[in-house]
């Protein structure tokens, strides 16, 4: 309704002009429109998973929904009126972030990104963040509405997965790993024997020589190294089965300072400390020692100048969260510690990598530290590293306790081999053949030799035999395992010695059978032969390991 006045000129009134304009469907219309608005602002409210609220042009928020304060802590009274850069962190600040994705709104119409957000007691989150520009009819710019979703369980799953599809890879690769070094770890083992077995020939025939024993010492020299690196590739796989014998590791470490002496030198300081009571510990002593020996050897490198290389053994109870692996329980803990240059953080999760070295290509394989964690989780336990650049680096082999009684130190038994007998050897490579055999008939025995299985069994049912003496890796349906349980069926009290320079079923093999592993000297042959000769017919099958009691196990 609109209402005017009518007057004459001098300004009297004289009536007045009324107009009425039926407005109801525009009323309604009208009505209408605030309640979908109040509808719409219900729904904004009652959304709960999603942070909904409106900027203007310049990022200034305007308006604040339940989800955001859920989210993010604030209530409306607290927030609306402050730019929306307070949600960013203060490196995406000072980068521009917040910025940018107005910009990039403005000028596309819609920005998408995930990054952490804060909350309003400081911590983050990590947010998938929609913004989308508003603009009137005419095309102008009047603010952005934007939607934030904390999405962290979702990225935490997705991280978790990522992980373990890379620990599935390692795995994998380490499995590779594990098979290709199997192999070639048998076949190169074999050439060690041939090496080492004509090499004592030699040593004997040259005796006057002093040119040629030097030459003889020096063959011998890379032969162990090779030995060694075979040693350490097969501890890493964990495909070196070990000898392992309760121990109390206190009695050891004289011997062990010695060790390490030879190892470091002169401008290294070495310091020992060894907690009292220290409890006893079941693992393969010349593993442990090789180990210790790597992580000296790694000290020293890192120390080029000299300093301190300290090692201290203690009693340690452990709670499943503080390893990665979870382990608990009572563990005796030997941490060496340098004060040398230290290890880059960028580095640390690859130390422990087989091939991998900082050091030039002739002053490491990279095998070292690759053989300390393979031995400290074949034994039960676990190895830590821990490095600062400039300060030096600790490791620490957590091995687990004992509750066996520890055996006794001794020396070992005289050998008695040499008595004379028949001898049946099963090796299918001619060359390991026929240094065995030599070995065979120094120690006073006569040889017969066959490459395979079948064979050996059928010369055992035409002839007696005093000794056996089998590759445990050999050609055709039967291998050397099954060879010897077959033995074992139908002639109880035959003595049998099996050797190896890998395989998968030595292990098994140890729990029934004497195992001497390649390569090996005579001396370590002979002494094999008569622990074996001694224990045949008193242990019913049950073998104690090849190992001198209370001693160390020959590693040849």
């Amino acid at each position: 309704m609109v209402v005017d006045p009518i007057r004459q000129e001098d300004g009297t009134l004289l009536g007045f002009a009324k107009i009425t304009r039926d407005i109801t469907e525009q009323r309604n219309a009208q009505e209408a429109l605030k309640e979908s608005e109040r509808r719409f602002r219900m729904l904004v409210e009652g959304v709960t998973d999603y942070a909904l609220y409106m900027l203007d042009p310049n990022g200034i928020i305007t308006n604040w929904n339940t989800g955001v304060e859920r989210i993010k802590g604030y209530k409306a009274a607290e927030i609306v009126g402050n730019h929306f850069s307070r949600f960013y962190t203060e490196g995406e600040r000072a980068a521009g972030l917040p910025a940018r994705a107005l910009q990039i709104a403005g000028s596309v119409g819609r920005y998408e990104a995930e990054g952490q957000r804060l909350r309003k007691d400081g911590t983050t989150f990590w947010a998938s963040v929609v913004i989308d520009a508003i603009r009137d009819e005419e095309g102008r710019l009047v603010g952005f509405a934007k939607i934030t979703r904390d999405v962290t369980e979702r990225r935490l799953s997705q991280l978790a997965l990522e992980q373990a599809q890379i620990e599935r890879a390692h795995a994998q690769k380490m499995e590779a790993l594990g098979q290709l070094t199997g192999g070639v770890a048998h076949d190169f083992n074999n050439l060690l024997m041939i090496i080492g077995g004509n090499l004592h020939l030699l040593r004997k025939y040259l005796a006057d020589d002093p040119k040629a024993r030097e030459a003889v010492e020096a063959i011998e020299l890379a032969a162990k190294r090779g030995e060694s690196l075979t040693r350490q590739l097969l501890t890493f796989s964990r495909r070196q089965a070990l000898n392992p014998a309760t121990l109390q590791l206190a009695d050891r470490f004289p011997a062990i300072r010695t060790l390490l002496a030879s190892t470091v030198p002169a401008s290294v300081r070495l310091s020992f400390s060894i907690q009292p009571g220290l409890w006893p510990v079941k693992i393969d002593v010349s593993e442990f020692e090789l180990a210790l020996v790597n992580i000296a050897v790694n000290a020293r490198d890192a120390m080029p100048g000299g300093g301190t290389l300290s090692l201290t053994a203690t009693n340690e109870t452990l709670a499943a969260s503080e390893t990665p692996q979870r382990l608990e329980g009572n563990f005796v803990a030997i941490r060496m510690a340098d004060s040398g240059s230290g290890i880059p953080a960028d580095l640390l999760p690859k130390v422990f990598d087989p091939f991998f070295t900082t050091k030039p290509a002739d002053k490491g394989t990279g095998l070292g530290l690759s053989q300390v964690h393979g031995f400290a989780h074949l034994s039960g336990g676990t190895v830590l590293l821990r490095s600062t650049m400039g300060i030096g680096t600790t490791i620490t082999l957590y091995l687990p306790r004992s509750l066996d009684e520890p055996e006794q130190e001794g020396l070992p038994e005289k050998i008695t081999t040499g008595k004379g007998g028949r001898a049946l050897l099963m090796e299918d490579n001619d060359e390991v053949a026929q240094v065995t055999g030599r070995m065979l008939e120094q120690l006073g025995y006569e040889v017969h030799t066959v490459p395979a299985a079948l064979a050996g069994l059928e010369a055992v049912e035409r002839m007696n035999f005093d000794l056996v003496v089998s590759d445990i890796v050999v050609p055709g349906e039967m291998d050397g395992l099954s060879f010897a349980h077959a033995l074992r069926q139908r002639h109880p009290a035959l003595p049998i010695l099996l050797v190896t320079g890998y395989s998968a079923n030595a292990g098994q093999a140890e729990g029934d059978f004497h195992v001497l592993r390649k390569p090996y000297l005579m001396s370590g042959l002979g002494q094999a032969i008569d622990v074996v000769l001694r224990d045949t017919g008193k242990s019913g099958g049950n073998l104690v390991p090849l190992r001198p009691k209370g001693g160390r196990r020959d590693p040849r």
